[in-house]
């Protein structure tokens, strides 16, 4: 369970996260995608990035 408060990890769900959301931006803004659907996508981008920040907060207490 400790690779899943790696630095690697952390970043890496922020990453994967931002990248639906930027999908979602994209692709409603050229109309490639329904509204709901970009809601979508950017509730599971969101979602991981808060899983990450949450990881990042918790290293940090687990440091001191």
């Amino acid at each position: 369970m400790e690779w899943l408060l790696t630095r690697e990890v952390v970043v890496g769900l922020a990453v994967l996260g931002a990248l639906p959301s930027v999908a979602a931006s994209v692709l409603a803004a050229r109309g490639g995608i329904s509204p709901a659907r970009a809601r979508q996508l950017n509730l599971v981008g969101y979602s991981l990035m808060g899983i990450s920040m949450l990881l990042f907060i918790t290293v940090g207490f687990r440091s001191h």
